[in-house]
């Protein structure tokens, strides 16, 4: 048992090198930071935070040429756009949330796994869905919040070119990623994942959790754990991280920041979050916890109590790992992956 638990706690406290440029994550926080600035300069910071979301497709972009760069993350923005709009509608049919959630789950990450999308994955875009899915909106506002994650999209795309115009100058591009044509891959997977997505948004629901956006990412972030052990640690990684991350959100709301000063804190958290994530996922998931909540949140944060909304973020986390961790089980299970390709002997 000694043994063990030093086993763990290595894989625990185990922190990878990287090579990745700091321009990377600088851009990275440009793409999020600006829709930010520019809405606050309009007077109107919940404009920006919709267009932030859009900020995130330039954290897909692949180390290939520039041609390759460039039609990846357009493709990649309007999956995006296409995730959030969806949110959006589903949002008006509060009864068939969890069902749409988990096809939803299962088409994106069936197309990322098709493509060889890199890290992170499905993760931004069901992420996209969720957020949509829990925010509290008039039919006829969809178009209009669409619209601004579209701009989002934009500018990050023009930073992407901007970013790649300037990094292949320093360091040759890569091939594409070969896409992995497999049946436990790409279609078994993808089903898992989005059953799974789908219950704990059920779960959610059922507990009558107030907007448990957290509960499929968290989910969806331990359960895509390359083994069974890795999602394990994820898990591990994603509680202690976010509870952290928490008393963090806690210390940043007590400062009663202006705008300007909320902006540069979800500049500075993104450009953390990028230098420590290959490196470190549960450091990563301190800053990702209080960067989350403001993005989904900041807009309806004035009237809601800080602890309440801190313990429920809490219970969103434990809720999702532990339905994520359940669903790693019947990913990784070779019994259960041979009676399936034996029921589709033709894939």
């Amino acid at each position: 048992m000694k043994k063990y638990l030093y086993e763990e706690w290595k894989h625990f406290v185990k922190v990878n090198s990287s090579d990745r440029p700091f321009e990377l994550p600088l851009f990275a926080a440009l793409s999020l930071g600006m829709p930010l600035l520019l809405g606050i300069y309009w007077g109107h910071l919940e404009y920006g935070l919709t267009a932030s979301l859009g900020g995130l497709i330039f954290l897909y972009i692949p180390n290939t040429q520039i041609e390759h760069r460039m039609v990846y993350s357009m493709a990649c923005a309007f999956g995006m756009i296409f995730c959030y709009a969806m949110g959006l509608i589903f949002h008006l049919y509060p009864i068939s949330t969890a069902i749409t959630m988990s096809g939803m789950a299962v088409l994106v990450t069936m197309i990322c796994r098709y493509y060889a999308l890199g890290p992170p994955g499905s993760l931004f875009f069901i992420m996209a869905v969720a957020i949509g899915t829990f925010t509290p909106l008039e039919f006829e506002r969809i178009p209009h919040q669409v619209g601004l994650i579209a701009m989002g999209c934009m500018l990050a795309w023009l930073l992407g070119l901007i970013y790649s115009l300037h990094i292949l100058r320093r360091r040759p591009p890569l091939p594409p990623s070969v896409p992995k044509m497999s049946f436990d891959f790409v279609i078994y997977d993808s089903l898992i994942i989005g059953i799974f997505v789908g219950i704990s948004i059920a779960i959610a629901q059922f507990l009558e959790l107030d907007r448990p956006y957290w509960v499929p990412v968290s989910c969806l972030a331990v359960i895509q754990g390359v083994t069974f052990r890795a999602a394990w640690m994820r898990q591990v990684h994603r509680i202690i991280g976010t509870c952290l991350g928490l008393l963090l959100t806690w210390a940043l709301l007590a400062l009663h920041l202006e705008s300007v000063q909320l902006c540069l804190v979800m500049m500075s958290l993104i450009f953390t979050i990028e230098c420590l994530i290959v490196r470190h996922y549960g450091l990563a998931v301190i800053f990702i916890t209080p960067f989350t909540i403001f993005l989904a949140e900041l807009g309806s944060m004035g009237g809601q109590e800080p602890g309440l909304m801190i313990r429920a973020r809490l219970v969103d986390t434990a809720l999702g790992c532990v339905v994520g961790i359940l669903g790693a089980v019947l990913i990784h299970n070779a019994r259960l992956r041979t009676r399936v390709r034996k029921i589709f002997p033709y894939f």
